[in-house]
């Protein structure tokens, strides 16, 4: 308790000025590495400004925002703070190259109560990745410092995503027809979604840093490292097929919150459905540790996760092959994994 006497400054609040000047000077050329030339001006200015003038003749602008939710929770249990800002754009970037696409530009909002310079610095240091991976530019952000609103040593992600797309070159799934196959493109893993229920599976399964649990081997790979492994983000090999076959992608999905049970549906055109074949792809070893630790019904897992498909493209049956050897090329793998067909009164998807 302080004294009424006593001259306050902000820093006795509990804001440091000077630790945000330091993460700034810090990340100046992680952020410029990510600048493409629409961008003008640098970081630091109170408005962001982008340049669409000699790139698109009737340009629509597609803009998404989303956070990681409770992977963040892991990723401060485990102190593992690289690669969280990879998962936050990889959760925007992705959703905007949906209708066709391409991400322009980024913004970001971290939030905490005791701004830690290097934490800080780890996780823009993962979206500026992001953004190289992508081919966007980390154009901007907020690191917003909020005494006792955040327990120590915790932190909250926003992101903000804008994508331009000629008009006549927009996917919205009006082109996809029964008979259509659903290329399945493979995850990295549970990517950003279901992690209050990995961590309570997890917790059930009495996995915690200190025992050795996160060391669990998954065949080559940790548990820790399966369940913190970033994001795929799909965009320049997904931009490469558009521009090099065109007209031949009639829908696409980003698998996320809903798994594979809810959002390949939200692009197919009413009066039709989806069957999809889980016997196609061998269910990766996380999920599989997940299922059995959980004892996680089959159906929960289908609407819950991804299980091994991150994005799916919709197309005729005749163009799979060469669409997925073209995905492969960028180190994709991708596999057929059901067709549309005529729906079946108010159950639109069957997974069998």
């Amino acid at each position: 308790m302080t004294s009424r006497d006593e001259a306050l400054s902000y820093r006795a609040a509990g804001v440091d000025i000077d630790a945000g000047n330091a993460v700034v000077e810090r990340i100046k050329p992680l952020v410029g590495k990510t600048f493409r030339p629409e961008v003008m001006g640098g970081l630091g200015g109170f408005g962001a400004l982008f340049d669409l003038s000699n790139k698109y003749r009737e340009p629509v602008l597609v803009s998404g925002t989303d956070g990681v939710g409770t992977k963040l929770k892991l990723a401060q249990q485990l102190n593992r703070h690289d690669t969280i800002g990879i998962d936050l754009v990889g959760m925007c970037v992705n959703d905007v190259l949906v209708q066709g696409a391409e991400p322009l530009f980024f913004l970001d909002y971290f939030a905490t109560g005791k701004l830690d310079v290097d934490t800080t610095v780890a996780v823009v240091g993962g979206i500026a990745k992001g953004c190289e991976l992508a081919g966007c530019a980390l154009i901007g952000g907020e690191t917003a410092e909020m005494p006792d609103m955040y327990p120590p040593g915790e932190y909250d992600l926003a992101g903000f995503n804008v994508g331009a797309v000629e008009k006549s070159e927009i996917i919205d799934g009006s082109a996809i027809r029964a008979g259509d196959v659903i290329l399945g493109v493979a995850s990295s893993g549970p990517h950003s979604n279901g992690y209050s229920l990995i961590r309570r599976i997890v917790e059930r399964a009495g996995v915690t840093p200190n025992n050795g649990g996160f060391d669990l081997d998954l065949g080559g790979v940790t548990l820790a490292d399966a369940l913190m492994a970033p994001t795929t983000i799909y965009v320049k090999p997904i931009l490469a097929l558009l521009r090099e076959r065109p007209g031949t992608i009639h829908g696409m999905a980003h698998i996320t919150g809903g798994g594979l049970q809810e959002n390949i549906i939200r692009v197919v055109p009413d009066g039709l459905g989806l069957a999809i074949d889980a016997s196609t792809w061998q269910l990766p070893r996380v999920f599989e540790w997940l299922q059995r630790e959980g004892k996680v019904p089959r159906e929960e897992m289908w609407r819950t996760f991804n299980c091994g498909i991150g994005f799916t493209v919709i197309l005729a049956r005749k163009d799979a092959e060469a669409v997925s050897a073209a995905l492969a090329e960028h180190g994709l793998t991708s596999q057929v994994i059901g067709e549309v067909v005529a729906a079946n009164g108010d159950k639109r998807v069957q997974i069998a």
